[in-house]
């Protein structure tokens, strides 16, 4: 057998062990923004790494960010509005990104109308793969994988996905609710129970969607069990977030966050992969910024964010860093001494620098915030961001103020509070070490080419 090339990579050793592996294509299946994107761009990077080829099929807004990463890109429907078309994704993420009816609008909106294209546009992907990784709203995976017998390996991004009874996770339309939830597993059971009726819909499409392509029905349900995998399931997460739980699937690996971070769009050859100059003057002119920052969908919808921001900023006496994702969140009267704002920059290289991240609480941008050993405040607006808030706030790294209770005066309460007590400093510092011991790619990677291994 002859030795293929060792690649530069953090992996270079695992493929020296492993050199008799021959090349796989791995079909990496993801749905959603850059928090749901950038693990599995990281995964596909690994891979490729160790002589493998991935393809990421995902939504085609990504085909840009996917080619500059020099990766495979295959398009999955439905088609949602580009980055170029700002009020029609502000239009679409209005409601999607409401705290009560964010979750029901995206499956009646994005998943139901167009389950039949999903699993079309998925099964051409994962003609002749090796193996097939899937995103939680990777909804008809399981009917390809029966009906082509592919190896699946499942993924969650965050612990609200598991949905634990013994570790439930707080709603969106209800944060309170979890209190109760949280004194006993019945609780718990009673709202998993009432969360399956509600998105009964979907069981029904799915079965729909089974018997016309000729397979019988099913009762898992594609949102709890039906998600995971049987043979291996993925926890792209630290473990300083959630520790495996009884009710877990038996075969699941919390590897740690795999991060990326580069926007890849064109003209970003430096905002994208590293601090502008002028992002890097402002930082060094003076003490670590308050950074804010709204992830790459809650932005559409940020409204009087930035300018509630500034003035809090101001009223603390500090300096602020706005990261404001497009120019439309740029405030329309000149900035105050000690303010800046860019559209982007490199969570990894510029949360470090922050005295405090507030943050909107999506699971890529806590993951960047505690590996930067920097308190946060999480001010989140619907889906699995109140229950990362509320992890955050329980490893006494940072507190959480609902989106609808932000404003200047209540940012200022809950950035002096975390600014004048340095055990949120410590305890961000001391977390942040933890997350930067953990890499996340490394380890799920590790763990693909097992099963890799065991189809070999």
């Amino acid at each position: 057998m002859n030795e293929k090339p060792q690649p530069a990579s953090p992996a270079s050793s695992f493929v020296v062990q492993r050199s008799w592996l021959a090349p796989r294509r791995i079909v990496v299946s993801t749905f959603g923004s850059f928090g749901d994107v950038h693990p599995y761009v990281a995964l596909a990077l690994e891979l490729k790494a160790r002589g493998h080829h991935p393809v990421i099929a995902t939504s085609e807004i990504y085909r840009e960010k996917i080619g500059a990463a020099g990766l495979e890109f295959h398009p999955v429907r439905p088609v949602v509005p580009s980055y170029d078309e700002p009020e029609a994704i502000s239009r679409m993420l209005e409601t999607m990104m409401d705290a009560r009816k964010g979750p029901e609008e995206i499956l009646n909106t994005l998943i139901l109308p167009h389950l039949r294209d999903i699993y079309e546009d998925l099964s051409a992907a994962v003609g002749g793969a090796d193996l097939f990784m899937t995103h939680p709203l990777s909804i008809p995976a399981p009917l390809i994988v029966e009906q082509t017998s592919v190896p699946w390996v499942s993924s969650v991004l965050a612990p609200a996905s598991m949905l634990s009874i013994y570790d439930p996770p707080v709603p969106p339309q209800l944060p309170a609710l979890h209190k109760l939830m949280n004194l006993h597993p019945v609780f718990g059971r009673a709202m998993m129970r009432l969360g399956r009726w509600k998105s009964a819909s979907l069981l029904h499409a799915v079965n729909k969607l089974r018997a016309d392509v000729g397979l019988p029905p099913s009762g898992a349900h594609p949102l709890f069990e039906g998600q995971h995998s049987p043979t291996l399931v993925l926890a792209l997460f630290s473990r300083v977030l959630a520790q495996p739980q009884p009710d877990w699937p038996p075969d699941t690996l919390i590897t740690g966050f795999p991060f990326y971070d580069r926007r890849d769009r064109a003209g970003d050859d430096a905002a994208g992969g590293a601090l502008s100059p002028e992002l890097r003057h402002f930082l060094d002119a003076g003490e670590p910024p308050i950074i804010f920052t709204l992830g790459s969908a809650a932005i559409w919808v940020a409204k009087d964010f930035y300018r509630e921001s500034i003035a809090a900023a101001r009223a603390l006496g500090r300096r602020a860093l706005l990261l404001i994702g497009h120019e439309r969140n740029r405030p329309a009267e000149p900035l105050p001494e000690g303010v800046a704002a860019f559209e982007y920059a490199p969570y990894g290289e510029v949360l470090p620098r922050a005295s405090v991240v507030v943050h909107q609480g999506g699971v890529g941008t806590t993951g960047q915030t505690l590996r930067s050993g920097r308190p946060a405040l999480v001010v989140p607006f619907s889906h699995d961001q109140f229950d990362n808030g509320a992890r955050v706030a329980r490893l006494g790294c940072g507190r959480m103020l609902a989106r609808g209770r932000y404003n200047a005066a209540s940012a200022t309460r809950a950035l002096r509070a975390i600014l004048g007590d340095e055990n949120y400093k410590m305890n961000a510092a001391r977390i942040g070490r933890r997350v930067q011991a953990e890499d996340g790619a490394v380890a799920a990677c590790d763990a693909i080419e097992e099963v890799l291994k065991g189809r070999g």
